[in-house]
């Protein structure tokens, strides 16, 4: 059986569009948990898209699997 690997979709207003520090943490979009990175980069896809005109809106995915058990190796 495979492990299971989950994947965190977020996002919210950054401080510097080219860093990862959000304004107001309180405020971050918790778009959901996926159980494939297909389906987090599809969601992950869909919300940036639908900002893209905001140079300060940032939506990335974290993989949770690694935070969970970071001794595991990476794929």
């Amino acid at each position: 059986m495979a492990k299971q690997l989950l994947h965190l979709v977020m996002g919210g207003r950054v401080v510097d569009p080219q860093g990862l520090e959000f304004q107001d943490p309180a405020q971050v979009d918790l778009v959901g948990v996926f159980d494939s990175y297909a389906a987090a980069e599809e969601a992950w896809r869909g919300c940036a898209q639908r900002t893209v005109d905001d140079a300060e809106m940032k939506y990335v995915i974290v993989n949770l699997h690694k935070l969970l058990e970071p001794e595991l190796p990476s794929k």
